[in-house]
């Protein structure tokens, strides 16, 4: 069950608590390369409720530089208790993980990338148990179009990889944030993969690690811009085009598999399972039950919720 500004289930302890550990785990997974922490939000069930809750922040912001009253009507309609469990188990995570994370991510490749494609993998079933069935069947037609057209361009895209930037401008780094947000808010597309691609996801998670204030507030005002001009854009299109919204998802999803593919030639180039094939298989398996706990996890606080 999806919740919805118009349904808005109840704040309770465990409530808080999972919110926290669902906060974490997308902070998590926006530190590895070829991880989306919206599709983390996706499986967890919190996807659309966030997505409303930050259009609704949006316009709080919007009316205390116009209108008071404006401001004054909206605030009511955000969830803050949701939002203020959510983003402190990102921050915290990140503050407190960047730099294992990072390490793991460098020094175990194959194994990072086999736990998260076992993710992933399993995590596919979420928008598509989400399409609306009978809606599907009208518009089959756009919205395998889509899922396929999304797959391949992800597919595609998650190929390449820049030179990296050791010492990016501030400029650089708000535009680079301004664009790997909104991949953070899209299931299946890696904000992480994203500075990757553009060369410049050590320098960020270095910046993180030590500390580094001038070049994180400067991501974090690129990242509120991103943000701000993307997200009433999807939430228009989850709550107007739910079924290809979901469709699209699914394909980027599956698309960014390549990213997570376990054994590799030179840079990107996949290669056939070899070494050790045993250990980086049980990792698959491993993360498809992580993520299969997850969805266990939501369900169980939807039923203690209603």
């Amino acid at each position: 069950m999806t919740a919805t500004m118009n349904a808005r289930p109840k704040t309770t302890p465990l409530s808080v608590l999972i919110n926290l550990i669902i906060g974490g785990l997308i902070g998590l997974a926006e530190m590895v390369p070829g991880v989306s922490g919206g599709t983390v939000a996706l499986v967890t069930g919190i996807y659309e409720r966030a997505i409303h809750n930050g259009r609704g922040l949006l316009h709080l912001v919007r009316g205390l530089f116009s209108r008071r009253s404006d401001a004054q009507g909206a605030a009511p309609q955000v969830e803050w208790g949701f939002l203020a469990a959510v983003g402190a188990g990102m921050v915290g995570t990140v503050l407190a993980l960047s730099k294992v994370m990072h390490s793991f991510v460098e020094n175990s490749p194959e194994t990072s990338r086999a736990l998260f494609l076992g993710m992933v993998a399993v995590s596919l079933i979420v928008p598509i148990k989400m399409i609306d069935k009978r809606d599907l069947a009208t518009r089959w037609l756009p919205a395998a179009a889509l899922f396929v057209g999304a797959a391949v361009l992800i597919f595609f895209l998650t190929g390449f990889t820049a030179a990296e930037k050791p010492h990016p401008s501030l400029v650089v780094v708000f535009l680079a944030a301004a664009v790997a947000v909104c991949a953070l808010v899209l299931p299946g597309v890696s904000g992480s993969f994203v500075l990757l691609a553009m060369g410049l996801y050590q320098p960020i998670m270095g910046a993180v690690a030590d500390r580094n204030l001038t070049v994180m507030a400067v991501f974090i005002a690129g990242a509120l811009t991103g943000i701000a001009l993307f997200i009433r854009t999807l939430d228009y299109l989850v709550n107007q085009h739910h079924t290809l919204t979901m469709a699209t998802m699914a394909g980027l999803m599956l698309g960014s598999l390549r990213a997570l593919w376990p054994w590799r030639g030179d840079g990107t180039t996949l290669a056939a399972p070899s070494g050790n094939v045993g250990w980086l298989v049980g990792m698959i398996v491993l993360g498809g039950i992580i993520a299969g706990a997850i969805m266990i996890l939501e369900r169980f606080s939807d039923s203690h919720d209603g």
